[in-house]
This record gives C-alpha cells, structure tokens and sequence, in this order.
C-alpha cells in the first residue's frame, strides 16, 4: 500500500521509525502549535495530533494536521470514536485526506465523564475497531459504509494503539491481533515503563506471526519528576509504572530527577532497537517538546532518514 505517507516509507525501507506527539491547544492560538512544531521538525518522522484528550475541548486534530503540514511537519490524524457518528467520521476522513493527511490514528477515546463537560453525550457509534475496518474499506474497496462509491478513495496509512499492560495481560496479544485483522498498518502502544511485561507481549505477538503484518512502535515518555511517576502509578488507568523505577528517580538529587527520566527513556529506545519484532518508538513527551531534540540526540535516532 502506497499511501504518501513518510512514516510508511520509513517503517517499508527498514529504518527504525522515531515519532512524536503534540497536544493541541484549548483556543484558537496557532502560534502555540507552531512553537512546539520548531522543537519537533527534522527530529522525528511524525507527529500523533491528539483528537479532544481527557475528553477536554481543544482545537480539533484535523485543524492542527493543517497547521503541522504548513510548518513541514508530517502529522498523524487522531480519531476518537467518542464524538462522532459515522457520517461526520468518513465526512472527516475524506476533508482530512483532501488536505494532504495521509496518517491516521483510530482510538475509542476516554470516556466524557473525565472532561471539562461531563455532561456531554458520548457518540460511540463504532468502536476503535469498527473505526479501523472503515478507514481500511474505504482505502481498499473505495467504499462508504453503507456500501456507496467513493469518488477518489483515500489513501490513508492506518494506525491503532494498544495497551500491552491492561488485564487480563494474556488476552491482550489476541486485542492486538484482532486489530491486525481488522486493517491496522502500525500500532502505537501505551507509555512503557514496565519492560519484562512489554518484552512478554512482544515475544508472543512475534511467535503469532503478528509483527510480520504490523509495525509496532512501543510509547516512550520521559519521567520529568517522583511526583509524575506517582502519580501514572496511581492515578492513570492502564498504565504500569514499577516500584523500581520510582526508586531509582527518588536515589538521584532533585535537581537531576528530570535528566535520570531522560536517561531512562533512553535505555529502553537502546533496547527496543534490539528487540526482533519492534519497527520504532512513538515519543510522547507530554507539555516538553523543547526537550525532543536533546532525548532524539542522547537515544541515538539522529539524524532522520531522507525517503
């Protein structure tokens, strides 16, 4: 599948692919974007544009796409299927595609009750992977859902995301496949910081044959502080963050907390290089895209390749 999508080229030609991530704002301000852009460019080979995180309103991922391709970044299309029908959905896909979006990320989206409008109706008319077999239909067949024509069919390079740590951990390589099944190009996992469990998971989605028909790319995010690790130790659902690692950022001097974060993400890029069955790694540095061209420099992903 020939999408003209860079990343896709990248995963194709062998070369271990480092993407990044940028939230949008909460308004209308474009430089805000265009800031955390500079940080990013010539560093990473993409950008995930989240669509609404937290279920807090934001500026739409599509728009930001827009903003992201002005400034020579290539961007990844967030999709929640908690906002949307399936008629707004492919109308998206097709405006997002007309404009030069050619990534895609398909996710079900955190459910309303945490945002700033809890209020709010949640749509989830599709799930992430009825989200993944429509993008894939209507690349593939050229078909609306219903079964309609598509005039010029979008040529989208199709991601989803998966979270290795959820339980019961043995049914999640089977999620995995599934979304393999469904049409899913790459897939985007949940931030690691719990290495023999991704470890496990990658060993079985290789023994499935899996990593043969996807490219994964594990989430690396730097620790800045004890605090944000307690807190994604406690507070964030999903997410595995050892007692070791908070040992081993409370045994170095505060000042030195956020540079022995870095170090760590580090580690675990060196070791995913390695690892038979990982294409790359998605970076999600959370509010420190300033710190991106230092941690791509120090993981040894510099410079980017030119396909």
């Amino acid at each position: 599948m020939k999408s003209g999508s860079k990343l896709e080229r990248v995963l194709n030609a062998g070369h271990f692919a480092f993407t990044g991530e940028v939230g949008p704002p909460r308004g209308a301000n474009v430089d805000t974007i265009r800031e955390k852009l500079k940080h990013l460019k010539g560093n990473v080979d993409m950008v995930n544009v989240t669509d609404n995180q937290t279920a807090m309103v934001r500026m739409s991922s599509w728009a930001a796409s827009l903003i992201c391709i002005q400034e020579g970044v290539e961007p990844n299309f967030q999709m929640v299927c908690r906002d949307r029908n399936r008629i707004a959905m492919q109308a998206d896909i097709l405006g997002a595609y007309a404009h030069g979006i050619r990534n895609m990320l398909c996710l079900s989206g955190d459910h309303q009750m945490f945002g700033d409008h809890p209020q709010s109706k949640g749509v989830f008319d599709l799930d992430s992977m009825q989200l993944i077999m429509m993008v894939k239909k209507m690349r593939d067949e050229g078909k609306f859902l219903s079964g309609a024509d598509i005039d010029v069919k979008p040529e989208i390079f199709i991601g989803a995301a998966a979270n290795p740590f959820a339980e019961p951990f043995e049914w999640r390589v089977h999620r995995l496949a599934k979304k393999v099944a469904a049409g899913a190009d790459f897939i985007q996992t949940q931030c690691v910081y719990n290495m023999p469990k991704i470890r496990e998971w990658i060993r079985q989605a290789n023994e499935m044959g899996l990593t043969d028909k996807v490219y994964i790319l594990p989430g690396v995010t730097p620790m800045k502080s004890i605090g944000m690790a307690k807190y994604m130790q406690s507070k964030v659902p999903g997410m595995d963050v050892p007692d070791e690692i908070i040992k081993r950022l409370q045994g170095v001097e505060k000042k030195k907390v956020a540079d022995e974060g870095i170090k760590i993400a580090c580690e675990q890029i060196a070791e995913f290089k390695e690892m038979k069955g990982v294409a790359g790694v998605h970076l999600m540095p959370i509010e420190w895209e300033h710190m991106v061209p230092e941690i791509a420099e120090r993981a040894g992903v510099l410079p980017r390749p030119e396909v």
